[in-house]
């Protein structure tokens, strides 16, 4: 894999995902809790992380950029993944956007990583992937992942239907 990146925040590390990165990634996206408003089935296997890790760095060879694993500088634990994606799947008549995401090991929830490694993504997206819009949406009931983006900066746009459920659409122009 060629891709790498390196970005520093005051208290977080983010990088490009690798093997490496297996054990830390599983126990996120094998907990229900941390998929509690998303349509995805929590992970059973270990082997199960290895295809997700892959199609993240097809990401990063096919579009320039990706989603990128959240360490944290003072312990250098793994703690989530964060960052800017190229969605090619529809989502409210939407296709093609950059999308702004995170997803965190629940032990780190409540210090502000997430909007800690959103801003750092936003400064990205603008200034060196020469973005004009980024764009976020969120279960209208995860009103954790609604205040970071809204503190990143991106603006409630409308309401939306995604999985039979209400989601809030935002962004965020250049």
């Amino acid at each position: 894999m060629s891709y790498q990146i390196r970005i520093e925040t005051p208290r977080l590390i983010m990088r490009e995902f690798r093997e490496e990165d297996a054990e830390a990634l599983f126990e996120m996206e094998s907990d229900p809790i941390v998929l509690t408003y998303l349509e995805v089935e929590p992970l059973k296997k270990l082997d199960e992380i290895y295809p997700i890790i892959e199609r993240v760095q097809k990401q990063y060879e096919d579009n320039g950029t990706g989603r990128w694993v959240m360490i944290e500088k003072s312990s250098g634990e793994l703690m989530g993944w964060t960052g800017l994606k190229l969605e090619p799947l529809e989502t409210n008549g939407f296709t093609n956007y950059y999308d702004l995401g995170y997803r965190m090991i629940p032990r780190y929830w409540g210090k502000g990583y997430a909007t800690e490694s959103a801003l750092a993504s936003v400064d990205y997206g603008f200034n060196e992937l020469n973005l004009e819009k980024i764009n976020g949406g969120a279960d209208v009931k995860n009103i954790a992942s609604n205040r970071v983006l809204q503190k990143a900066g991106l603006e409630l746009v409308e309401v939306f239907d995604h999985w039979n459920r209400p989601h809030n659409w935002y962004e965020l122009n250049r």
